[in-house]
C-alpha cells in the first residue's frame, strides 16, 4: 500500500535527516545555542471548513505528526478562520503574541496576510505557507505542484474529447481570485487547452463557493446553449457539485466531462456514477507529514534538516528563494480509484460504495 510506503520513506528520510544533523557539530556553539528540544509550540491556521480535506487530513495528521516528531512533548495549536481574511490576520497576531516557535499558515488571502507575516518576522517567529503561498516574508513552503494540478485537469479535457477537440465549446470555473494557488492552476490548465479547444466562458470564483459556481454555469449555459458544452473545467469538486447541479436543472442528462480536484467523497462517488469525469487525487498524508516535519525543525532550529527537507524553492509577490516541498499529484478516475483513495487508505471501499452507489460501484469493479 501506498500509505506503508510513505510512512516508511518518511521513516527513513528522519534517519538521514537526523545523521545530516549531526553536522552541526559540537564545536558550533551558535548552532547549538539555537537549538531547542522537544518542548516546541508549532502554531496552524487553516483557511476554512468548507472543504473537507482541512479538518479530516490537515489537521489531525499535522498533530499527530507533532507530537511523534516531539516524544510527545511538542503541541499544536490550532485555529481556522471560516473564510475570513481578517479573522486569519488575527489569528496569526495572537499566535505571535502567544509566542509559538513556528506557524504553519494556508491563507485565505494571500496578499491581505502579507503585514502579518511580516510582524511574525519581526518577533523572530518563522512562518511556513502551507498548500496556498502566501504573501510576506515566508520562511517555507509545502504544497502539491499547483502547475501539475492545472496540468492533470486540462489533459483530462483533451483526453476525454478525443480528436474532435478543435472546435469544441468549453467552460472555465476557476477558483478564488484570493488564492495564489487558483491562478497557478487556471495558468496549468491553459497550458494543455489554448489553441485545443474553444473556452467560450471563463469565471473567477469567490471563495470557491458551490453555489457561485452553479451561477456561473447556469449563465454560461444561458450564453453557449446547454448542447453546444463540451465539458466543464471546474479547478476543485466542490465547485464541480455546483456546475453539474446546474447542468442537471438545465434538463440535461448526458453531462459533458466535468473535472475537479480533492477527491472528495462525494465527488469520488459522482466518479463512479458518471455524474463527474475525475478528480485531482492529492496525498494529504503526504503534505501534512512533510509540513509537520518542517515547522517541528525550524522550530528546534535544525536547519541542516530543515534545508534538507525543502529541496525546492519558490517565490511569492515580495520574497524569493522561499525554501519549498513541492508534492506531486495523480489524476483520480474510475480506472484509478483503487489505485488511489482506496490504496493509500484516504476511504475504504464501503465508505463510497453505500446502498445508493452499489450498483454503480460494481460496473467499475468496486465491491463494499
Amino acid at each position: 500500500m501506498r500509505a506503508a510506503t510513505v510512512a516508511v520513506s518518511v521513516s527513513a528520510l528522519a534517519l538521514s535527516l537526523a545523521a545530516c544533523g549531526s553536522l552541526l557539530g559540537s564545536d558550533d556553539d551558535k548552532a547549538q545555542a539555537e537549538r531547542k528540544g522537544d518542548a516546541v509550540t508549532v502554531g496552524l491556521l487553516l483557511p476554512e471548513a468548507e472543504t473537507a480535506r482541512y479538518e479530516k487530513f490537515d489537521h489531525p495528521i499535522i498533530k499527530k505528526q507533532v507530537e511523534k516528531l516531539t516524544n510527545g512533548k511538542g503541541k499544536l495549536v490550532y485555529a481556522n478562520a471560516k473564510g475570513d481574511a481578517a479573522k486569519q490576520n488575527a489569528q496569526l497576531d495572537q499566535m505571535v503574541a502567544d509566542k509559538v516557535d513556528t506557524i504553519l499558515v494556508s491563507a485565505v488571502d494571500a496578499k491581505k496576510l502579507g503585514p502579518a507575516v511580516k510582524k511574525a518576522k519581526e518577533a523572530d517567529i518563522p512562518v511556513i505557507a502551507y498548500d496556498r503561498l502566501a504573501e510576506g516574508p515566508v520562511s517555507g513552503y509545502v504544497a502539491f505542484d499547483n502547475e501539475l494540478v492545472g496540468q492533470v485537469q486540462g489533459q483530462a479535457i483533451l483526453k476525454a474529447l478525443g480528436s474532435n477537440r478543435k472546435n469544441s465549446k468549453i467552460v472555465m470555473i476557476n477558483g478564488a481570485p484570493t488564492d495564489p494557488n487558483a491562478a497557478v492552476f487556471k495558468e496549468g490548465a491553459l497550458s494543455q487547452l489554448q489553441n485545443q479547444v474553444d473556452i467560450a466562458k471563463s469565471y473567477d470564483t469567490d471563495g470557491w463557493k458551490p453555489q457561485t459556481a452553479g451561477a456561473h454555469m447556469t449563465d454560461a449555459i444561458t450564453a453557449i446553449g446547454k448542447d453546444d458544452i463540451a465539458a466543464v473545467y471546474s479547478a476543485n469538486d466542490g465547485m464541480a457539485a455546483g456546475a453539474i447541479k446546474a447542468l442537471k436543472a438545465a434538463g440535461m442528462t448526458d453531462l459533458p466531462p466535468v473535472t475537479g480536484q480533492d477527491a472528495e467523497l462525494s465527488a469520488v462517488q459522482r466518479i463512479v456514477t458518471g455524474e463527474q469525469y475525475m478528480s485531482v487525487y492529492k496525498p494529504y498524508p503526504e503534505e501534512a507529514v512533510g509540513a509537520a516535519q518542517m515547522a517541528v525543525r525550524i522550530a528546534q532550529g535544525r536547519m541542516v534538516e530543515y534545508d534538507a527537507l525543502a529541496g525546492d524553492r519558490s517565490e511569492n509577490a515580495t520574497t524569493k528563494n522561499i525554501p519549498s516541498l513541492l508534492i506531486s499529484v495523480r489524476p483520480l478516475t474510475r480506472d484509478t480509484i483503487k489505485s488511489t483513495v482506496i490504496e493509500d487508505g484516504i476511504y475504504e471501499t464501503k465508505e463510497i460504495c453505500t446502498a445508493e452507489f452499489k450498483a454503480a460501484c460494481a460496473t467499475v469493479g468496486l465491491k463494499g
